[in-house]
């Protein structure tokens, strides 16, 4: 999936607006009379003014004061003339100014790009840092996305593997890695910039990332970072070793998309995130394959995330004491084989959790120490083959759990000291009594009908 792009007016479509003189002079004079009706009537209000004299007669002074406001007017009018003119002569400066910027932006941009194509590591690892300088001092949002757009190009690019450190291609090993520096790097600024608030200089959140099929064969760091609108894609990516952090980031709007990513060997944390509003993040149709991901202590309190058809293939899944709030995590067609799922100490009290269609085969589901107080749990029309599930000391009450149309292969069940009342559709699913290995609270024994 390739990230869309909101349209943006380029700066040679911004034109200076100005208001005609006409408008300007009639406009301003308007509000000049009406500012003055306002005082005069307030101070006829404050002076408790009762009548004119019909009997005065005109005098000198009173002339003199006729004259003296007839000249007032006058320069009255000369400050609005003045004050239009000096409005557009402003207006004329900003919009030379911005010129004047956007000129020097894009100077200071084909000088960047160019030291991109360099054969020089060094000077490639130069172009980075300064289109990364003028992303932060961009005149407008679109020139901004312009660099940030460019930096997410290179790392698309295919790169040479490689060769291994074998003392006959030395050299060029030494050259990979120093290219993979400059990836790396690029990656590094992208999470540094990311975790400096909205709104502030030298951030970029908001902005989109089109990372679509990048390769990442190193640490990657945006723990801290805020995604809050844009759209941020990873889709057909390959994380190949290393690990991938999104601890404690904040998902409050727009779109993070792993869709068709390959995981190899390498751990994913999004340990103490907190998913809210309406953002989206999706990993359907994801590989994983070794290590773990985490997300331990994480918030759902909107949004969506989801695993649909999702593979993992010796992978730990942990959501160790998360809290589930609102929103929806979905593991719906999702295919899990010899790795564990650990919700240990999780709380549910509201929002959705899915696992219909789900194929579980080889390690355990542990759910102990759970609390299912609200919201939806549902395990229909899921297969567990020789997979255990574990819910040891889990509490059930408001919430519904559901285990309707549930195919229950070899394995253990056990739940083990769980209070409250049995999931709706357990017992029918694993039969009464329960088969040798299937541990479930006597009082649940006891209501079965």
């Amino acid at each position: 999936m390739t990230a869309s792009r909101r349209p943006q007016s380029s700066p040679n479509e911004q034109k200076l607006r100005l208001m005609k003189p006409r408008w300007a002079f009639g406009l301003t004079f308007v509000g000049a009379v009406l500012v003055a009706g306002g005082i005069f009537y307030g101070l006829v209000v404050l002076l408790d003014f009762q009548e004119l004299d019909s009997t005065a007669k005109l005098d000198a002074k009173t002339l003199f004061d006729l004259v003296k406001l007839s000249f007032g007017v006058v320069a009255g009018a000369g400050a609005l003339v003045a004050l239009v003119v000096a409005y557009r002569r402003q207006r004329v400066d900003e919009a030379g100014a911005h010129r004047e910027a956007t000129r020097l932006h894009a100077e200071r941009f084909s000088q960047a790009v160019d030291k991109l194509g360099s054969d020089s590591p060094a000077v490639r690892l130069g172009g980075v840092h300064a289109l990364a300088g003028l992303a932060d001092d961009a005149p407008d949002n679109s020139l901004r996305q312009t660099c940030i757009d460019v930096l997410c190009a290179y790392l698309q690019l295919p790169f040479t593997p490689d060769p291994g450190t074998d003392p006959a291609h030395q050299e060029e090993h030494h050259r990979y890695l120093a290219f993979r520096k400059v990836r790396h790097t690029i990656l590094r600024l992208i999470g540094d910039h990311y975790r400096r608030p909205k709104g502030t200089h030298r951030s970029w959140q908001g902005c989109d990332l089109d990372l679509t099929g990048v390769t990442i064969d190193g640490d990657m760091d945006f723990g801290g970072a805020t995604f809050s609108d844009g759209i941020m894609s990873f889709a057909g990516a390959l994380f190949s070793g290393g690990s991938t952090s999104f601890a404690r980031a904040l998902f409050s709007g727009g779109t993070v998309s792993f869709d068709g990513a390959l995981f190899s060997n390498g751990d994913v944390s999004f340990d103490g995130a907190t998913f809210s509003g309406g953002g989206d993040v999706t990993f359907e149709n994801a590989t994983f394959s070794g290590g773990d991901m985490d997300f331990g202590g994480a918030t759902f309190s909107g949004g969506t995330v989801s695993f649909r058809h999702a593979t993992f293939s010796g992978c730990g899944m942990h959501f160790d004491s998360a809290t589930f709030s609102d929103g929806t995590v979905t593991f719906d067609s999702t295919t899990f084989s010899d790795g564990d799922m650990h919700f240990d100490g999780a709380m549910l009290s509201g929002g959705d959790m899915h696992f219909r269609g789900a194929t579980l085969s080889g390690g355990d589901i542990y759910f102990d120490g759970a609390t299912f107080s609200g919201g939806t749990v549902s395990f229909r029309h899921a297969t567990f083959s020789g997979c255990g599930m574990h819910f040891d000391s889990a509490t059930f009450s408001d919430g519904a759990v559901y285990f309707g149309s549930t195919t229950f292969s070899s394995g253990d069940m056990s739940f083990d000291g769980a209070t409250g009342p049995a999931p709706q559709g357990l017992l029918t699913a694993v039969g009464t009594p329960p088969p040798s290995g299937v541990t479930l609270p006597s009082a649940w024994l006891l209501s079965a009908p």
